[in-house]
């Protein structure tokens, strides 16, 4: 028998065991990507690394035999510089992506690639669950998302993009209103509470992930129901109130704490809140339409679009019949603005947009219903002054605007016509320009330059202890809901980890990505595939979900969640596209083997399928070709594997450490 110290830890093993086999008997984790049970010691990878006291270099420790006395350090400063310099090296000539370009462009990170695949296979439940790993509101948020995720889908290389959101709350309705709709274990209560200021997205969503937590919780918002912008900035026609309330309600049912009509700095200070509870996070939202600066804006039927919408919301407003109202702004809010104008029975609505229609930053969709239900677009227009009395408005003077060089959004400046003005009869102006925090009752925080609440970007403190911000009131200012719930659930996952006396937890982990590697997807990449509509119907059923979900093209690894390359690229550090040079592109052959796909791009030469395939079934079915920078690993002949002598036992499959191969 042997005796050693791995990292002052006394091991006895037998003699003739390596320093790895040890390390796996005494419970110590190296690293490597090359060893394989019952495979010879090979030492191919090169990350299995360790510094041996009185030894003047690292050994690798699949291959060092282990002697008496030897005291063995895993974890060096040396030792993890060298793993992520190997594992760059490793990464520079790997090209596969981890997360689909779905998921990574989502703000909240939903696994829209594995939910959609639930529903393909017809498992709802599955796909809800997996949604509501990091989206509690995916009825709500899936009608009025403006869909980032479909805007990087890879479907729409082929002919449209798989309609994500339109699945999501399919999925999610189907158990919201079943008769035992999902609600997440909640972990064991820490004896800890964390207050929530306003009731939208962000803060619901915080409260949720937090209950699910362990932690009490309390949400105190100013108006009289949950909800937020999703209940008072959203139109019913969009967004349906009681699909909102039903999933608020399952919140609540998890044992979250709501308070309602409660205004921080009349109702309840800051102060208060700090002294009674362990932390606070601030998801106030941007309630305050943001001024046009232009004359008469001060003038009696002059209203913000945030406040339009929610007396429309709260039923102040019963009827604009026969009125002319003109919107200002080029914005979701916008739209909603102006079609619950033409809802309300008005008999002409204006949208005034200083830019052209491919300018307009609201969904497209919008903007075409829009057009559709009879509003009138006036554009490269810009208002100079409302006009009207203490009555009242009359008429609004419109600037004419032509297009000028790019601003800082890239969209080209619009610049005033000299002398060319339209003047248009109007009873009432909305102005949808943008929205802002009301810091109001929040005057204790420190706020940036736009007057918005300053949060740390990493871990979302401000610059009381314990206070937390996220969303809309914060930093750059007003966003899409589904960032205030990425936000919220990240900015939960630290009060967690500071409420239990743990690390905060890292954010934006590295992901292989073919980008990175100069590997774009093309429209040639997929000219094989069957070209099928996009489904068009406003509700889907159990069928055509099913069909709309079965046109993912699955972009992501299968092998992700066990893949050993991007879990030590991530624990040190390494990053892909380090290094520059000639990267290999080998084509996927789709007819090589009925059960075996094989991708070489993601293949990293660690030489465990060619000895398994060798040592351990003695076929050699497949070996390494080429000699340099082109090594790769074929069959024999270079022939199509099911000709190889494959015997499909699978070995080769389950020993690969990156997703190389899979099973079909």
């Amino acid at each position: 028998m042997i005796n050693l110290k791995i990292n002052e830890l006394n091991i006895e093993i037998n003699s003739g065991a390596t320093i790895l086999e040890a390390a796996v008997a005494a419970g110590v984790e190296i690293p490597t990507l090359c060893h394989g049970d019952g495979l010879h010691p090979y030492g191919a990878c090169g990350i299995c690394l360790v510094e041996v006291e009185n030894s003047p270099r690292p050994v690798r420790a699949c291959v060092t035999p282990v002697v008496d006395g030897m005291s063995v350090h895993t974890e060096t400063a040396r030792i993890q510089e060298l793993r992520k310099f190997t594992l760059e090296l490793l990464l520079s000539d790997h090209s596969g992506d981890c997360l689909p370009p779905c998921s990574l462009n989502c703000p909240a990170r939903t696994d829209c690639q594995g939910y959609v695949r639930h529903i393909a296979k017809g498992e709802i439940t599955q796909a809800v669950e997996l949604i509501k790993e990091r989206l509690p509101l995916p009825s709500s948020i899936g009608r009025v998302c403006p869909r980032p995720c479909e805007e990087a889908c890879r479907r729409q290389l082929v002919e449209e993009p798989i309609s994500i959101a339109k699945l999501k709350f399919f999925a999610s309705d189907k158990d919201l209103f079943s008769d035992a709709p999902f609600v997440p274990e909640i972990l064991p209560q820490t004896g800890k509470s964390v207050a929530i200021v306003g009731g939208g997205p962000g803060g619901l969503s915080a409260a949720y992930f937090l209950k699910k937590k362990g932690h009490s919780v309390v949400v105190f918002d100013a108006m009289p129901e949950m909800g937020g912008m999703l209940r008072y900035g959203i139109p019913e026609y969009r967004l349906p109130k009681n699909i909102l309330a039903a999933e608020i309600d399952l919140i609540a049912r998890m044992g979250v704490e709501m308070k309602n009509n409660v205004r921080i700095g009349s109702d309840v200070s800051l102060s208060e809140l700090r002294n009674k509870f362990d932390a606070v996070i601030i998801a106030a939202g941007a309630w305050k339409s943001v001024p046009l600066g232009c004359v008469g804006e001060a003038l009696p039927d002059v209203v913000g679009g945030i406040d339009f919408l929610r007396n429309s919301a709260m039923k102040r407003i019963s009827s604009y019949e026969g009125k002319n109202v003109a919107v200002v702004g080029g914005g979701n809010t916008a739209m909603d603005a102006c079609r619950t104008a033409v809802r309300l029975g008005c008999k002409n609505v204006y949208v005034i947009y200083r830019r052209t229609k491919d300018e307009m930053p609201a969904d497209a969709e919008e903007i075409e219903d829009a057009i559709e239900e009879g509003v009138e677009f006036k554009f490269l227009t810009n208002p100079v002054e409302i006009i009207g009395d203490n009555d009242g408005v009359s008429t609004v003077k419109l600037q004419k605007m032509a297009l000028g060089e790019p601003d800082e959004s890239g969209r080209r400046s619009p610049v005033p016509i000299e002398g060319e003005f339209e003047i248009i009869d109007v009873d009432q102006v909305i102005i949808a320009i943008g929205q802002t925090f009301d810091f109001v009752g929040f005057e204790e925080l420190s706020l940036t330059k736009k007057k918005t609440i300053f949060a740390d970007e990493n871990d979302f403190s401000t610059n009381l202890t314990d206070v937390f911000a996220v969303g809309d009131a914060t930093n750059a200012g007003a966003s899409i809901a589904i960032a205030a719930i990425g936000e919220a659930q990240r900015a939960a996952s630290v009060v967690d980890c500071r409420l239990r006396g743990n690390m905060l937890p890292k954010f934006d982990p590295m992901f292989s990505s073919k980008s990175l590697v100069r590997q774009e997807k093309t429209s040639e990449d997929f000219k094989d595939i069957k070209r099928i509509s996009r489904v068009k119907t406003a509700v889907l059923g159990c069928e055509e979900a099913a069909a709309e979900a079965k046109r993912c093209l699955e972009c992501g690894c299968h092998d992700f969640f066990e893949c050993r390359l991007i879990k030590y690229s991530q624990k040190y550090g390494a990053a892909q596209g380090v290094f520059e040079g000639i990267k290999n592109v080998s084509p996927i052959k789709p007819n090589d083997h009925p059960n075996i796909l094989r991708d070489n791009n993601k293949c990293i030469l660690c030489g465990l399928c060619v000895r398994v395939c060798g040592e351990i079934e003695g076929l050699h079915a497949v070996g390494l070709a080429n000699r340099g920078f082109d090594t790769s690993v074929v069959p024999a002949g270079d022939r199509p594997l099911a000709e190889s002598g494959c015997n499909f036992c699978g070995k080769c499959v389950e020993l690969c450490p990156t997703g190389a191969l899979k099973l079909l």
